[in-house]
């Protein structure tokens, strides 16, 4: 079962997420919030798989929430249209993905799914366009080559597919690899790049020069 926070001040979005997620038999709401502030509290005192969190809330917003707890719970950041610097925030504080809030209900059911397995919640298209206008650092990716230098050839080009966006599923039909071997190798690739997920990687990816602009 996976267990979804939604966090949102508008009290009709919130049930319209609950009734679309409680249509999968494997999803379930276990609590609904106004704030960010609310959020932290409600993921401290239980589990919880993936929190659905709206950017700008009065009274504690998305993106501070999002900071707190990114490294226990897979966030997603629920968005509109023109609010790119702020989704940048959020990926770089360990944020999955983002979802536009008129997403529509089967693409948010398996958008949820796949969070709860930490896989990113972004179009590569997107993803680029947010780390190029956005994430990029000033020191022309020199911190970004120095960690890539801790990876082995193959944890290499597992990076590569991570920083195109692609599942641990095509990773592998990509690769030649098992599902499992995919995401073992993911696993030590985090560390070794000192990120929390692999939203963080591609970014890593991105400005070390490994995928395409």
């Amino acid at each position: 079962m996976i267990r979804v926070l939604i966090a949102d001040d508008e009290t009709l979005m919130r049930a319209g997420i609950r009734l679309i997620l409680e249509n999968d038999p494997e999803i379930t709401v276990v609590a609904e919030v106004s704030d960010g502030r609310q959020a932290v509290q409600q993921i401290r005192a239980q589990q919880v798989d993936v929190a659905l969190l709206d950017i700008r809330m009065p009274g504690g917003d998305g993106l501070k929430a999002a900071e707190e707890i990114a490294a226990s719970t897979n966030v997603v950041m629920l968005t509109t249209f023109g609010e790119d610097s702020y989704v940048a925030q959020a990926l770089k504080v360990g944020a999955t993905g983002f979802l536009l809030k008129d997403t529509p209900p089967q693409e948010l059911i398996n958008a949820v799914r796949k969070a709860a397995n930490g896989e990113p919640i972004l179009a590569p298209q997107i993803t680029r366009r947010l780390i190029e206008k956005h994430l990029t650092t000033p020191d022309n990716g020199s911190d970004a080559r120095r960690k890539i230098d801790t990876l082995t050839e193959t944890e290499r080009n597992v990076l590569v597919l991570v920083g195109e966006g692609l599942s641990n599923t095509e990773i592998g039909e990509r690769l030649f690899m098992a599902t499992g071997t995919v995401k073992a190798h993911i696993s030590r690739i985090l560390p070794k790049l000192d990120c929390a997920n692999r939203v963080q990687a591609a970014i890593v990816a991105h400005e070390a020069g490994l995928t395409g602009r």
